[in-house]
């Protein structure tokens, strides 16, 4: 016993330097601070302000900064109008480096949809064989619509872990293919499953509407404008070439931040209008399957059906409890978050690992929507808010799910279909040979992304 009381007074004493030392790190004042900030061009830092000049109160949010940093917060970011007005002590160290956003990237892809539509290429309630090459998946696929797509609705089998599991391993053969194999367990647009293979698809549909590589296109339409540079980050891809679209876009915090603000700003960038305004307010409306989701953002509504891990459980609470309702948010396993409430011009943009603490196994491994984390952070950065007040949503109600359902999201007949056995192999692919070749091509991209991006940083390039 007294070995255990001896580590855990480092461990206190570490928490504790970096709770004071962020709360030291509050962005001083700037001459323009009394009014909103433009967004930074690229190559800029972001403007900052004091925070008693754009309502808030500089202690309380030193506090809440503090109690984010000390929760495995890597990189914090509090901005109110466009400036930045609180930071982590870890910031200048973390802020450029490429870091997995894991499921936020599923809201990248919406953005990116977003921006389709726009431009008149992608209709939302077209069938996704519009899209696709004819004969390419049967005609009960084909018939799944793009906002089955972007409301998680499609209707196809999900099993959350063994789907995303070969991609963390290198090993998917052709997630389209995958995804298209998959049977349809419920009608299109009828019922919510949280997986990653629908997200992968509407990557590849949007690809295909727009004429071009996603990643290509991300680059020209959504990145590049807003100040996010080649070589910064890297994004990867299955082994036939397909770009992941449940996860593994490793974007530095000062890039995910830029994210944020453009859906702040209804989806313009200072001058230029990048997303039409219409579908970044519908992409944070509830939907009528879930109302706590919207087009891949989860959204602060009630009742909120989480993902199903370890199983299927409809929580009573909306995730952002105190805030108000148009408050939305990116989500990220491990609790990569974009938090942004338009109401209040407020955004919070964080990454690190974990960070919860409450005994419930579904909070602890952030797959639940009624996060410790969020709830105590929100809490005291709600208090900081001194025009207009917002209401104290009182202590964290905590809620346990030991209900463990391995079917919901570790399906074995989806593992062994990745290998191309059984009723869930894709036809012509499996772990080694794919329509007739071995799958290559995703693997030597992903090597020169990632060497890019080194390169990027070795010399000395700022990320964005």
């Amino acid at each position: 016993m007294a070995a255990r009381r001896g580590t855990r007074r480092p461990v206190r004493a570490l928490l504790g330097s970096i709770a004071l030392l962020a709360a030291a790190m509050v962005v001083p004042a700037s001459a323009e601070a009394a009014q909103p900030c433009g967004a930074p061009a690229a190559g800029q830092s972001p403007q900052r302000a004091d925070p008693s000049a754009v309502g808030l109160d500089p202690g309380k949010l030193a506090e809440a900064v503090a109690f984010a940093s000390s929760r495995m917060r890597s990189n914090v970011q509090v901005y109110r109008y466009n400036c930045l007005v609180g930071e982590g002590p870890l910031n200048t160290a973390t802020g450029t480096v490429p870091w997995n956003i894991w499921s936020a990237t599923k809201s990248v892809v919406s953005m990116l949809a977003g921006i389709a539509v726009s431009d008149g290429r992608l209709d939302l309630d077209a069938p996704i064989g519009r899209y696709l090459p004819a004969g390419q998946g049967d005609a009960a696929h084909r018939a799944i619509t793009v906002r089955n797509l972007l409301t998680e609705t499609s209707g196809l089998r999900q099993s959350i872990v063994t789907e995303a599991a070969p991609s963390v391993a290198g090993a998917d053969p052709d997630v389209v293919a995958q995804s298209l194999a998959l049977p349809l367990d419920h009608q299109p647009g009828t019922y919510f499953e949280y997986g990653q293979r629908t997200p992968d698809l509407l990557a590849h549909i949007v690809q295909l509407a727009v004429g071009q590589d996603l990643q290509t296109f991300a680059q020209q339409r959504l990145f590049g404008p807003i100040g996010i540079r080649p070589g910064s980050y890297f994004w990867l891809r299955d082994r036939s070439g397909n770009t992941y679209g449940h996860a593994h876009l490793y974007l530095p915090p000062d890039a995910f931040a830029r994210l944020g603000m453009l859906m702040l700003g209804n989806g313009r960038w200072n001058s230029i209008q990048l997303i039409d305004p219409g579908y970044v307010r519908q992409a944070a409306q509830p939907t009528t399957t879930n109302p706590c989701y919207g087009y891949m953002f989860w959204t602060n509504n009630a009742p909120c059906v989480g993902p199903s891990v370890p199983s299927r459980q409809t929580f009573p609470a909306a995730p952002l409890q105190g805030l108000p309702a148009d408050s939305y948010a990116m989500v990220g396993f491990l609790q990569q978050n974009n938090f942004l409430i338009p109401s209040l011009g407020l955004q919070v943009t964080w990454t690190g690992v974990l960070g919860d603490v409450s005994p419930d196994p579904q909070t602890l491994i952030s797959a639940s929507p009624n996060s410790e984390l969020y709830h105590d952070f929100l809490r005291l950065l709600a208090q900081a808010v001194t025009s207009p007040r917002v209401p104290d949503p009182g202590p964290y109600q905590q809620t346990f799910n030991t209900d463990v359902r391995l079917d919901q999201f570790a399906d074995p007949s989806i593992l062994l279909g990745t290998l191309g056995i059984g009723a869930t192999a894709p036809p012509d692919c499996n772990i080694l040979f794919c329509h007739g070749n071995i799958p290559v091509q995703g693997s030597v991209q992903n090597g020169a992304a990632v060497t890019r991006t080194l390169l990027t940083a070795l010399a000395g390039r700022p990320g964005s």
